[in-house]
């Protein structure tokens, strides 16, 4: 029985054996290039979407992949020995352009690494954080580790990325299909509501170096 989780994984993985990313997929495909974001995934109530019959058939013809390589692509991977390999962008970068794709995912290279135990999530990164607007829950130099790939539900520590280039760490209090509402983890710094429309990407915080 398929799941979700595995057609989303195989899109991911057929993207990556492309050399592209997900929204370069789509791109190549004929499609917005959101297509296969993260917040595409699931529905404002943080239900799992399935993607389109469409939007299947469409990479599949772009990367010319018969639908019986594409299906070896939904089976669970082995999992890896050792650690991870993240790459560490600095909180002051991440609003720069270049740093991420449309997907809110790593892009580029020449970054330092850091390990971690393996998460399966290829697109895990982290993020060390520069100065006190997230006092006392992340200080100065403290480093976390962000998941584009896990689910975002109310309560949950995100970062996220404004289509301004603003990058922040919130709590995430509320999400409508509209609008965002997001928790300051410093009082002396104000709650956020944001429009979806507003919004680049939304990452889950999944570690936190302290």
């Amino acid at each position: 029985m398929f799941r979700h989780a595995n057609i989303w994984r195989a899109i991911d993985r057929l993207a990556r054996s492309q050399g592209l990313s997900p929204s370069g997929l789509a791109r190549r495909a004929g499609l917005d290039p959101t297509t296969f974001n993260p917040s595409k995934r699931q529905t404002a109530e943080g239900r799992t979407r399935w993607p389109s019959t469409e939007s299947l058939a469409k990479i599949l013809d772009a990367t010319s992949t018969p639908i019986e390589q594409f299906i070896t692509l939904l089976d669970d991977a082995p999992r890896r020995l050792g650690p991870q390999r993240l790459p560490v962008i600095g909180y002051a970068q991440a609003g720069s352009e270049g740093y991420f794709d449309d997907a809110g995912f790593p892009a580029g290279g020449g970054w330092d690494e850091v390990e971690f135990p393996d998460l399966s999530d290829p697109h895990a990164y982290a993020l060390e954080i520069s100065g006190d607007s997230m006092h006392p829950v992340f200080r100065d130099g403290d480093r976390i580790i962000v998941s584009p790939a896990a689910d975002v539900r109310r309560g949950d520590r995100v970062v996220v990325k404004t289509r301004g280039g603003e990058v922040m760490a919130k709590e995430l209090a509320r999400m409508t299909a509209n609008l965002v509402d997001l928790k300051s983890l410093n009082p002396a710094f104000e709650d956020r509501s944001l429009r979806r429309a507003d919004i680049d990407w939304i990452a889950r915080i999944i570690w936190a170096s302290q």
